[in-house]
């Protein structure tokens, strides 16, 4: 196992050496195709050898027929294989990012310039899921790679593999793609302390609020008759009962969510709360500011804002 592995290492390295760093858009031409035999492909020719051995030796004109005609088949196959990734396009790529623990996605968009469909096209890279999909023709398809992460950082994928074993499974014919792909995974979001206090306030309290739709109050449990518009759905999605947000005439203070305020904690338990701060409070729709080694994010708030502060805090050193 160490040798086959050492030897698909430097199988992997000579054809990055030989490919260099890819480009968009990557155009899988003949110069950069693999095949190979899979392991069903070889028991297939460990069977046509022993048919021929034996319609040699009683002469047996009829197996002899079957075993060049299954040979042909295979050589067709083989030919097929190449031809089912040939001149195929990988046109974009995205990232999606996620929590530590979560999963990640890595998105690749395809083209096929050609009227033929392609199928069983598939995608995979280290460490990750495989997916399966059908190039239409004269047509794109996007393929989601699911990504497995474990602890906060950038996850940095090297190189992608794109593969076929069409038709009969019988030769696989490949490719890689070498491009620096880079996932943020953001710190779990956990931690038991309450957020800071709000400037001239208690640490939970909020000011008297007179009726009105003007600011966000809170959240109470979704009632009979309440309107969609005002459930929170990011809350409901990370896993929160149905919620309903309540709106007020005047709005609290925002809060400094700082880094240096957790000293008896580790760095990455300091992480966690402040991501599960920033978190609470984007659900809330409440306005709050970050401070972290190295950077300070004013206050804000909304989805930007939000992506903002969570990867400064994967980015933390």
């Amino acid at each position: 196992m160490p040798a086959a592995f050492n030897t698909r290492a430097r199988f992997a390295r000579w054809i990055r050496n030989r490919q260099g760093e890819d480009s968009l858009p990557a155009i899988f031409h003949r110069k950069r195709l693999y095949v190979l035999p899979t392991r069903g492909g070889l028991l297939f020719a460990l069977m046509l050898l022993f048919m021929l051995v034996a319609g040699l030796n009683y002469a047996n004109s009829i197996a002899l027929f079957l075993t060049f005609m299954l040979a042909g088949l295979a050589l067709v196959a083989m030919h097929r294989a190449h031809r089912n990734l040939l001149n195929v396009e990988l046109v974009q790529t995205a990232t999606s990012p996620a929590f530590a623990g979560q999963t990640a996605a890595l998105r690749c968009t395809f083209r096929n310039p050609s009227r033929l469909m392609r199928y069983g096209v598939t995608l995979r890279a280290e460490r990750t899921g495989v997916v399966v999909a059908d190039l239409p023709p004269l047509d794109s398809t996007s393929l989601e790679l699911p990504v497995p992460t474990q602890k906060r950082g950038i996850l940095r994928i090297d190189r992608v593999r794109i593969a076929t074993r069409f038709p009969f499974g019988l030769f696989e014919a490949w490719t890689y793609v070498h491009r620096a792909f880079e996932i943020v995974v953001y710190p779990r979001a956990e931690g038991p302390l309450l957020p800071p206090p709000e400037p001239g306030g208690e640490p939970t309290a909020r000011a008297a609020l007179a009726s009105g739709d003007d600011e966000w109050v809170g959240l109470r449990a979704f009632r009979d008759g309440d309107s969609p518009r005002q459930v929170a759905w990011k809350a409901y999605a990370r896993g929160a009962p149905l919620l309903v947000k309540e709106y007020g005439s005047a709005a609290g203070q925002p809060h400094l969510f700082d880094f240096d305020s957790l000293r008896g904690l580790a760095t990455e338990a300091r992480l966690s709360q402040l991501c599960r701060w920033i978190v609470n409070s984007e659900a809330r729709g409440q306005a709050y500011s970050l401070k972290i080694p190295g950077v300070e994010i004013p206050v804000g708030r909304g989805l930007v804002h939000e992506e903002r502060c969570l990867t400064a805090l994967a980015r933390c050193q």
